[in-house]
């Protein structure tokens, strides 16, 4: 079942999913070739414990860690690890955070250095992907128009969409109802209502969606071994319209990087 919010009910979630974006920042400012992973996901626990909350991931179904971070050809759900970044990489940072009873869960796809002009492509289009399924997230609609959007966008560009995996609800709980797929059919699916809030998070590759599952449970990777790009917004329907609670923007303040994209899907409340 769906579990619509109230407009105090999503102030409360706009915190939590806040706190994930500053957690993305503040490791904006400290991804870099030579570092590792495991130290990025120390940075990451001890920043959202100190801002008063709890990592979401840690514990969640067994998972050991306060991160899912996922190099190169890894999909999502990876583990954080010693191994060092390196000149070229691209890194998928997935952060959870639970305060004041409800879940932010919010993702992105970072370049180590100057990378590939393919796999540039490949992030540009993702990150694309993301807002057109965002545009879509609007009241009478159904979910598959989000689905569409999605898939369609990346598809032309000859880009595998990942399946296997899906975006979801978020609330109190890190997954709720409705399922939010990054393929699907215009005018199918559940009906868009105020008060949804949903995790919407493509996960495309550059190559085959096909994907392998790896022996520790969680790891997923491409497979074909090419890279993987992932980037996920929480996302909330107020007035019949989509309105972001989380944002890049601490990210792109970290980073130097100057953008409007989120100017449509702003609201204070």
């Amino acid at each position: 079942m769906i579990q619509l919010k109230t407009i105090d009910e999503l102030r409360l979630m706009k915190q939590s999913a806040q706190l994930v974006s500053r957690t993305l920042g503040m490791l904006a400012k400290e991804i870099k070739p030579g570092i590792t992973t495991l130290y990025l996901d120390k940075l990451a626990h001890d920043f959202i414990k100190d801002h008063g909350a709890e990592p979401a991931f840690l514990g969640y179904g067994g998972f050991p860690y306060s991160l899912c971070i996922s190099p190169n050809e890894q999909v999502v759900h990876g583990f954080p690890n010693k191994e060092e970044i390196r000149e070229g990489d691209v890194l998928s940072v997935d952060c959870g955070a639970v305060l004041n009873g409800f879940v932010g869960d919010h993702a992105y796809t970072f370049e180590i250095g100057e990378i590939k002009p393919e796999t540039k492509k490949l992030l540009k289009v993702a990150k694309e992907s993301l807002y057109k399924g965002i545009e879509q997230c609007v009241r009478g609609k159904r979910i598959g128009d989000i689905s569409y959007a999605i898939q369609s966008h990346c598809e032309k560009e000859g880009y595998g969409v990942v399946k296997e995996l899906v975006g979801h609800g978020v609330g109190r709980q890190m997954h709720e109802d409705p399922q939010v797929p990054n393929y699907g059919r215009q005018g199918s699916g559940k009906v868009i209502k105020d008060g949804l809030t949903i995790a919407i998070e493509p996960m495309i590759n550059l190559g085959t969606e096909k994907v392998k599952f790896h022996n520790d449970g969680w790891t997923v990777t491409t497979l074909d071994n090419q890279p993987s790009a992932h980037f996920e917004h929480d996302v909330a329907v107020i007035n019949g319209k989509p309105v972001l609670l989380s944002t890049f923007q601490y990210i792109y303040d970290a980073l130097g990087i100057v953008s409007d994209e989120e100017k449509a899907f702003q609201l204070d409340f």
